[in-house]
């Protein structure tokens, strides 16, 4: 590695003006070599000795602050190289320092990588100083297994396995018993067939199938009184949203509250990545927290210090970075070249919000894993996001998604890996918190939001723009129809007499939500007639949504449908009615829903259709979740032969809150074979 770092710096001071190893009159070849050999291995020393404590004075700082700071941070350190030569003669501009150090890092990360390829006890070594310490408190390391649970944010049952038979993930299918088709794989039995290591089990979302509500009752154990991702509660006046820092907060300490219990990983326990800390000790990029004064207890020790202590890591993200933002652009203007439909805006921010979620947030996490499982920890759970992110912009289906499907086969590669090396047996879980259901946004089919059609429902002035769309032409139609009372005219839009407060909007993906402030109660069908009669036939009978919850005075709840569908939730299974496009299930999902003290007035989930699977977002995503239809109800859960069956056979995983039950069930589990579900009760507690 020393000459490979000399060579680099030879060869950077021939192609960068501000950067010299001789003297201005000249030097011979064998003093330039010496000076770039001496620079080389003090610049090396100084990344080995004094980068670990640089980096431990910064962990308060947050994480993509340090990320920056690791460029300047490298490049002071080769400066100081360069003025501890004793020759004197080797000097650099500051900012071309920067460039040099991060080269040489690269080089350096590359060069040890490789030199480290078929040397076990090399490799070793070098994963072992990922990890902070392998103990806090330099207790031994229990012989049990420990379990990493590792999450992939959005992705679906059937687009795994889809994935699985196209050879984009060859980790899975090798442990799923497949050909991984990059040769002999292990665990090939004599026959040369492989022998599966893992299980694949689909489970059914609850109605709203978002990272909220799901990552909350699969780490807490309840995820009650999550109706949507976003929703209005009229006793605060605020609205909650899953992945704000004050909401998140908010909703781990109600459902602490409501189970009585820490969470799934309250034993030793580590969480990255998350919305939810699931009551662990060590937490990393975990958004509950994220309010608290940073301190000893909410830094992520094994996390930033893991991933930031070695500089090559921090450039190789940059670089990557860099190379995502250029992927998305290319990416988005072939779609737009091409005239893809359906099709959202991916301008703005948005390469860079894609950059993090695949990069940054994946290197950190896969990293913070890695240093758990070699500092020993019990229970590990993670979460990737990547997917999940361009998913919504580029659709579940494609060629944008399949590339990141592969990126994150190779994660799991790599801490399959790790596991090897841990003073622990690993038991690796991957699973999804929900799926996604393709499909063009309302307001591309439609040319209007549910903003409007709920405004124009309810006689309010909507933009012109909506006005003058079929839908707007039928919605108007429809008020006027209802209220049968003058509307005045006011700067060419319509309003009725007697204007009230305007509703709240919301939408979850396909599902939306519709409150009004000024009621303090969950108003009744009753309530909403009197007050808006045409608003709940315009909104049922509107082609892009499937059904409406309300309550009612009469029924306890009822679902509405087109051609005035009203089916009270206790009929709902034996008349289904607008439910029968969603599955089974759909009833049990909205009922439960309806009993939340936080349930909109009016929920409304949009058009399903069956055959193939297209719902219509409320936001602007071609690929989206939060509401019933599709996909996104049906995640999956990749579990070891090792451990128990999730569930029966003839039974089906239904909930986050049942996962929840299951994964609780495989952390109490030990060596040994254990009693299938499907025994009889007294075996199974014998």
């Amino acid at each position: 590695m020393w000459i490979v770092s000399t060579l680099t710096m030879l060869a950077l001071a021939g192609i960068l003006p501000d950067f010299r190893l001789q003297s201005p009159g000249g030097d011979s070849a064998t003093t330039i070599a010496r000076t770039a050999a001496v620079g080389a291995g003090a610049f090396g020393l100084l990344s080995a000795l004094a980068w670990p404590l640089l980096v431990r004075l910064l962990l308060l700082v947050p994480a993509l602050v340090l990320g920056l700071l690791v460029f300047f941070l490298n490049g002071s350190l080769l400066l100081l190289a360069l003025r501890l030569n004793p020759s004197g003669q080797s000097e650099a501009a500051p900012e071309t320092a920067v460039i040099v150090a991060a080269v040489m890092s690269a080089v350096a990360s590359a060069t040890g990588g490789a030199l480290a390829v078929r040397d076990d006890e090399a490799y070793r070594r070098r994963l072992y100083r990922l990890a902070d310490r392998r103990r806090r408190d330099g207790a031994a390391c229990p012989a049990t297994p420990g379990t990493v649970f590792l999450q992939l944010d959005g992705v679906g049952h059937d687009v795994l396995a889809a994935a699985v038979r196209k050879g984009l993930m060859p980790t899975v299918a090798r442990w799923l018993g497949g050909d991984p088709g990059q040769g002999r794989a292990p665990g090939r039995t004599g026959t040369g067939a492989p022998r599966p290591t893992h299980r694949l089990t689909a489970w059914h979302t609850d109605w709203s199938s978002q990272t909220g509500a799901s990552q909350l009752g699969i780490l807490h154990g309840s995820n009650h009184d999550v109706p949507a991702f976003r929703w209005y509660e009229k006793d605060t006046g605020e609205v909650m949203v899953c992945n704000r820092p004050t909401s998140a907060a908010e909703l781990q300490r109600r459902a602490v509250e409501h189970t009585g219990d820490g969470g799934l990983l309250s034993a030793d326990g580590a969480s990255r990545g998350n919305l939810f800390g699931g009551g662990a000790d060590e937490q990393a990029l975990v958004l509950s927290i994220a309010t608290r004064r940073r301190s000893r207890e909410t830094r992520s020790r094994a996390g930033y210090f893991a991933y930031f202590s070695d500089p090559a890591n921090a450039v190789r993200t940059a670089l990557s970075f860099v190379a995502e933002v250029g992927r998305e652009t290319g990416q988005s203007l072939r779609a737009r070249l091409r005239k893809e439909r359906p099709r959202v805006g991916r301008g703005g921010l948005y390469p860079l919000v894609r950059a993090f979620a695949t990069v940054v947030e994946r290197d950190v996490v896969v990293a913070a894993v890695m240093g758990d499982m070699l500092a020993g920890r019990t229970a590990v759970y993670a979460d990737l996001v990547a997917y999940d992110e361009v998913a919504h912009h580029s659709g579940p289906l494609g060629r944008d998604t399949e590339q990141v499907l592969g990126r994150l086969d190779r994660a799991l590669a790599l801490i399959e890996n790790v596991a090897e090396h841990a003073p622990r047996p690993y038991r690796i879980v991957v699973l999804s918190d929900h799926g996604q259901s393709p499909g063009e946004t309302f307001r591309a089919r439609y040319g209007l939001t549910l903003g409007d059609l709920v405004r124009a429902g309810c006689g309010l002035p909507v933009s012109r723009k909506a006005e003058r769309t079929h839908s707007g032409a039928e919605a108007r139609a429809a008020v006027r129809a209802a209220l049968r009372r003058p509307v005045e005219q006011t700067g060419g839009r319509r309003r009725p007499v007697g204007r009230r407060s305007e509703p709240i909007v919301l939408a979850s993906g396909n599902l939306g939500l519709i409150s009004f402030p000024d009621v303090p109660h969950r108003m009744s069908k009753e309530e909403i007639d009197a007050r808006h009669p045409a608003l709940l036939t315009t909104l049922a009978n509107h082609p892009g949504i499937g059904f409406l919850l309300v309550r009612s005075e009469e029924h306890g709840g009822v679902v509405l449908g087109a051609y005035g569908a009203e089916i009270p939730l206790d009929r709902l299974d034996r008349t289904p009615g607008p439910l029968a496009a969603f599955g089974p299930g759909a009833a049990d999902a909205v009922r439960r829903t309806h009993s939340f003290p936080h349930t909109a007035d009016i929920m409304v989930n949009s058009f399903h259709d069956p055959a193939d699977g297209e719902v219509l977002a409320f936001e602007e995503q071609i690929g989206s979740h939060g509401g019933l239809g599709g996909a996104q109800s049906r995640p999956f859960l990749l579990s070891p032969l090792a451990l128990s069956a999730p569930v029966a056979e003839d039974e089906e995983l239904t909930g986050a809150e049942q996962v929840h039950r299951v994964l609780r069930r495989w952390l109490r589990e030990t060596d040994g074979p254990q009693v299938p579900l499907d025994r009889a009760p007294e075996e199974r507690a014998a």
